[in-house]
């Protein structure tokens, strides 16, 4: 099965790693002291990560490293992007609501 982005964003532990892996590249047991739950749980999130191309793993002698991949992210952005405007839009609306119902009752 393919999964996507927000399939892998959805979770609070993937997020997590994510948050981890922004500040640096670390190792799968590195990772897996960050949390309570199994070194396999763990991998599965990262395996799951993988696959939505938000990790790349790359080998140092024995050593794997998981990588954050930023421009992944830009999918999660681009959709919310169609969001931010219409919010913006509508708190404009209110602000302008607000400023005639202040003018009409105060400003006289």
């Amino acid at each position: 099965m393919r999964r996507d982005v927000f399939q892998a964003i959805a979770d609070p532990t993937r997020r997590a790693i994510i948050a981890l892996l922004a500040l640096q590249a670390m190792t799968p047991n590195a990772l897996a002291n960050h949390f309570d739950s199994s070194r396999q749980a763990v991998s599965k999130h990262i395996k799951i990560l993988t696959e939505c191309e938000l990790v790349q793993q790359k080998q140092a002698g024995r050593e794997i490293y998981y990588h954050f991949n930023p421009e992944k992210m830009k999918e999660v952005d681009i959709w919310l992007e169609q969001f931010k405007a219409m919010w913006d839009d509508r708190f404009n609306q209110l602000d302008n609501l607000l400023k005639n119902n202040k003018t009409k009752n105060y400003g006289k």
